[in-house]
């Protein structure tokens, strides 16, 4: 019996232990009080696992481990400290024998944004709720709150994000702060009402702050954790270039009434790229930003007048570059950016069979998504026939010819991207070189759920642009998954815009630096004139 005991003891009881230890759960935190609040003051968080006396186990504010006179009490389900006098805003865990708990955000009410108040309208908007917490890239999710407006109009929902060197401090009003708008591209805007929006979260975001900006104000930041990425993405390299480009018109022949409208693209704002500053315009649209263009409306026109429409952008733009783990993803089921960027298009004829056969045969039996994508891409560059020169002809003859340029290269991945059931977009715009030259180009993205986009360039991987716009020498393995920022992008995507008159004339122009599908409209009685684009002219590189 003692010999029984003894060996209880010595092998039993601490296997016992060990195997208790491993099924504690791991601590949670429910909740924490004052979410918004001042330094040195108590902070009370509430939740599950903390254990019954805190021993080694600590919590960190921003980073930050409070020294212990600064805990006041400690229990498995509440924890009572003052805040560090010398920290500041950022994420509260708590570790309980070397597991972390889910992050909760602490915001110092000194480095808060303020709200905008007008006298009329009251309070900017209040974001009071986020619903769910966490979630993965283009997954949904609910804003609660009051004062976001009735309609979205210009206002917008921002989460975080940071290139591989800004600072992203929640609640810093300064530059260093970085966040990335939710996406029109991805589907972004589900619902909008004054005390509830529906929204994806945006390509490039990262845990951290969400908020809503309207016309009134910004409100405070809620944090949101993204989960469940496959793999990483980094935003690094950044140029900032100052552009100048726009159009000419000459009236020949004309009577009033007449009205000529006229789309002008504009640099499209994405996690990669945004406009940081309007530099100038010679005249003012009639509508600033519809899907990616302004729109200028010349009214009765008269012979012999002319009219200059000319834009200037200072533009940020960033490599990217991501490392993607294939064995971890999954297809997200009922998701809208499946639906609409798989659709069969002129421009894409995803559903042509010959299409469809060589892209099959290309992956033959691979299902991974991203390694049917690895393998497209690997065909164009290799086999495709990619040249400088342009190419003339349908999408389905180059590709049985192996003739292809960049406009079809692009066109073709993603019209055989979207023919094996992976979400693809072509890319327009402009390459930029050390002499600041440019050349309109073309390239793609496809979307992996739970990641989000993954750029390819399948004519820099063929190196088919002269030289001087040759600028890696690892461009056959580099140009997939990652870019590089001597670019500018009008397009993501084809902007399928309506004509403002059923019995306008439209003007159309094909491979141009963006992809729309309207560039100008006349209307009334006016007979004839000419126009003259101007190609986008690159004035400074910072």
């Amino acid at each position: 019996m003692k010999s029984s005991l003894k060996h209880f003891f010595m092998v039993g009881l601490p296997a016992l232990l060990f195997f208790t230890a491993c099924f504690i759960g791991s601590p949670k935190i429910d909740s924490i009080d004052p979410r918004i609040g001042s330094l040195g003051e108590v902070l009370t968080i509430r939740g599950q696992h903390f254990g019954k006396e805190r021993g080694e186990n600590y919590v960190t504010i921003g980073g930050i481990v409070p020294t212990a006179s600064a805990y006041i009490q400690w229990q498995d389900d509440l924890i009572a400290l003052r805040t560090p006098d010398f920290g500041d805003s950022g994420l509260v865990y708590v570790y309980v024998n070397g597991k972390r708990s889910n992050p909760s955000l602490f915001t110092n009410r000194s480095n808060m944004p303020q709200r905008i108040t007008d006298s009329q309208s009251g309070s900017g908007p209040g974001l009071s709720g986020l619903s769910p917490v966490s979630g993965k890239i283009g997954s949904l999710v609910t804003l609660q709150g009051s004062t976001f407006g009735a309609a979205r109009d210009k206002s917008k929902v921002l989460f975080s994000w940071s290139s591989e060197t800004s600072l992203t401090a929640i609640g810093d009003t300064s530059q260093n702060i970085k966040t990335v708008e939710v996406s029109d591209t991805e589907l972004g805007y589900e619902y909008w009402s004054d005390r509830e929006i529906r929204v994806r979260v945006p390509d490039g975001a990262i845990s951290g702050a969400v908020q809503v900006t309207t016309a009134q104000g910004t409100s405070i930041p809620l944090f949101f954790d993204v989960v469940d990425k496959p793999g990483t993405k980094v935003f690094k390299d950044r140029r900032s270039y100052a552009i100048s480009y726009g159009v000419d018109i000459k009236t020949q022949k004309a009577a009033i009434p007449n009205t000529l409208y006229l789309w002008l693209p504009i640099p499209v704002t994405s996690a990669q790229q945004r406009i940081s500053q309007n530099l100038g315009r010679s005249i003012e649209p009639f509508v600033e930003n519809y899907l990616g263009a302004s729109l200028f409306q010349l009214k009765d026109l008269q012979t012999g007048n002319e009219t200059a429409i000319k834009l200037s952008y200072l533009v940020d733009v960033y490599a990217v570059e991501t490392n993607v783990k294939a064995q971890s993803i999954k297809r997200e089921p009922n998701n809208p950016i499946q639906t609409v960027y798989t659709q069969s298009s002129s421009l894409i004829p995803s559903d042509n069979p010959e299409i469809q056969k060589k892209a099959n045969a290309i992956v033959g039996k691979e299902k991974n998504p991203y390694i049917q994508a690895q393998r497209l891409y690997e065909w164009l560059t290799a086999q495709g026939g990619i040249r400088q020169g342009p190419v003339t002809g349908n999408l389905v003859d180059a590709m049985n010819k192996q003739e292809l340029d960049a406009y079809s290269a692009a066109l073709l991945f993603c019209a055989m991207a979207r023919s094996l059931n992976i979400p693809a977009i072509p890319n327009a715009g402009i390459l930029i070189n050390k002499a600041r030259e440019t050349r309109k180009h073309y390239w793609a993205e496809f979307w992996i759920d739970g990641f989000g986009w993954i750029p390819v360039d399948p004519a820099m991987g063929a190196s088919a642009v002269p030289e001087s716009f040759i600028f890696r020498p690892d461009g056959p393995t580099y140009y997939f998954g990652n870019i590089d920022s001597q670019r500018i992008c009008f397009s993501r995507g084809i902007i399928n815009l309506s004509s403002m008159d059923p019995k306008g004339k439209i003007i159309r122009r094909d491979r141009e630096y963006a992809l729309q599908n309207i560039w100008e409209e006349s209307t009334g009685t006016l007979e004839s004139y000419s126009s003259l684009w101007s190609d986008v002219v690159v004035t400074g590189v910072y």
